[in-house]
């Protein structure tokens, strides 16, 4: 039985380190009316080396994970196969960088939505786990106008004379 016991407790150690993942500061950008796409961002880290393979949400009939990068000095957003984990190292999913995209809304994603959207994360050995994770809906801040702008945050080059 204390065999048993130490085997059934190994096996949960092992799944417990298989599934250390973290994810912080999730957030999705809440959408306008009739809007069909938004973007969920948030911060992981694993404890070992992984990757982020899919993703899907309830909200959603299609998401992907996506990057935005610089092609011929123009930016493009493409899918992309898997997002690397390294182990001990925060990876950053936000806006102008890597992301979850959702498309395909069923509805207007509103701000202070809790938005369910599940992860799937597979490790160096090929298991797959799925982590639940609600992420709160907010709108993406304005770029505030002011000092640091010049005149007060008038752009001349938009001025017709």
């Amino acid at each position: 039985m204390k065999k048993a016991l130490s085997v059934l407790s190994l096996s949960l150690v092992a799944s417990l380190a298989h599934a250390q993942v973290s994810v912080k500061d999730a957030w999705v950008r809440a959408t306008v009316a009739q809007q069909k796409a938004t973007g969920a961002f948030m911060q992981l880290q694993s404890a070992q080396d992984a990757k982020l393979v899919s993703a899907q949400s309830p909200v959603a009939g299609v998401t992907e994970v996506h990057e935005m990068a610089m092609d011929n000095g123009v930016m493009k957003m493409r899918p992309v196969p898997f997002l690397a984990l390294p182990a001990g190292k925060a990876v950053e999913l936000k806006p102008g960088g890597y992301h979850v995209m959702l498309m395909d809304l069923k509805a207007q994603v509103k701000d202070g939505d809790m938005v369910p959207v599940t992860l799937v994360v597979e490790g160096k050995d090929g298991k797959r786990q799925n982590i639940e994770v609600k992420a709160p809906a907010r709108v993406m801040a304005k770029p505030a106008m002011g000092k640091d702008k010049p005149m007060g945050g008038h752009n001349h080059g938009e001025h017709k004379h």
